[in-house]
């Protein structure tokens, strides 16, 4: 089990920690509430619950965002229901390039929702 982020993106490829670094970056930028958590094969992020998280695939990495109903984005990989109001959507992004606008307003969304606000 890894105990750190560090730890976790060890022995991961180069340009996926990169992306890794900056969603993270992006996430405890939401505020200072936010919880990290480290696990064996993803790192989460939650308020009162989680509301992403992120693994390393290969040379890409996977985010999984609870959001309060469906939505499109460029990156995204596949959407599934979750319990209570959230539905997860998993995204997977390949370069720093795909972190737009539409990226941080969605991570906005997810920290928002995880506290009860939509």
């Amino acid at each position: 089990m890894y105990v750190t982020v560090d730890d976790y993106l060890a022995d991961k490829d180069p340009a996926a920690v990169d992306v890794f670094r900056r969603v993270r970056a992006m996430i405890l930028d939401l505020g200072d509430d936010v919880t990290e958590q480290v696990h064996s094969s993803e790192i989460s992020w939650s308020r009162t619950r989680v509301f992403a998280a992120a693994f390393v695939y290969s040379s890409r990495l996977e985010v999984a965002l609870d959001l309060p109903k469906r939505v499109h984005h460029r990156t995204l990989r596949e959407v599934f229901p979750n319990k209570g109001p959230v539905t997860t959507h998993r995204l997977s992004v390949s370069s720093v390039d795909e972190l737009d606008d539409h990226f941080i307003a969605l991570l906005e969304e997810a920290y928002r929702t995880a506290a009860g606000r939509p």
